[in-house]
């Protein structure tokens, strides 16, 4: 079933961002020709730039280490599987103790790269990277699939803590919430929010069968979500028939 995330604030949108481009570039990484690897590379530059920030370190390491201290307040619950929990608790421990270990700019090791941060530059060109712009990169793009398959994940290796830690924090706040079934008449829905503790994340999840996507507009004090339709050219319309979803509110 198709679910659409919607962030209430720039930290949240930011992960989900990273999430992405993750996912991305292990799938481009995974592939076998050069386009596949080129793509792989552009996708790299895109999380560099993203990570640019000296603050995303510390607000996942502490929100690791909040994480940790509720799961610790769990054990001896009957209600709760020990051995479950004891997991969870390790792969935060390890993935914290690792996302200590790296230096204190996220992918540092990629930009002290002068070729790599020559190819992202030129990149950053429509069209920049033909090989008369870098013959050293279309070279390397003409190297042997396992050459090429081992660089990447070299490049890849220092920014995986980041991608476990956010993992981590994404998949509990996923799991936060409890799905409510609603109808939304002529693909109209609007709910008015309460409660001492705001969400930071919904999720609107359609039935396969669903012809429509939903577009969001919300806040701490409201959701607003109309779901749209594509024409024949693409471009997006009201839907005129009631949607059935579901809506989950999450919160760290």
């Amino acid at each position: 079933m198709p679910t659409y995330d919607y962030p209430f604030n720039e930290r949240i949108r930011i992960l989900l961002r990273l999430e992405d481009l993750f996912i991305k570039v292990q799938h481009h990484s995974a592939g076998t020709d050069e386009f596949s690897h080129h793509s792989a590379l552009l996708t790299m530059f895109q999380i560099l730039d993203l990570v640019d920030r000296s603050e995303l370190k510390t607000d996942l390491l502490q929100e690791l280490d909040r994480q940790k201290m509720v799961m610790d307040g769990l054990r001896g619950n009957p209600a709760i599987a020990e051995g479950i929990l004891n997991e969870v608790i390790d792969e935060i421990e390890k993935t914290a103790a690792s996302l200590r270990n790296m230096g204190s700019r996220i992918g540092q090791p990629l930009r002290d790269n002068e070729w790599l941060m020559l190819v992202k530059q030129r990149t950053a060109m429509p069209g920049g990277a033909c090989e008369f712009d870098v013959p050293s990169y279309h070279y390397w793009l003409g190297q042997p699939l396992e050459s090429r398959q081992a660089d990447i994940e070299n490049w890849l290796n220092p920014l995986l803590p980041l991608y476990d830690a956010l993992r981590i924090i994404l998949h509990i706040l996923r799991g936060s919430g409890t799905p409510t079934r609603y109808l939304a008449p002529q693909g109209a829905f609007q709910q008015m929010l309460s409660g001492a503790k705001p969400a930071q994340m919904l999720r609107v999840t359609l039935s396969d069968e669903a012809d429509c996507f939903p577009e969001v507009s919300a806040n701490k004090y409201a959701i607003n979500i109309r779901f749209n339709c594509l024409d024949g050219t693409q471009r997006p319309r009201t839907c005129e028939s009631d949607v059935t979803f579901d809506l989950t509110l999450c919160n760290l």
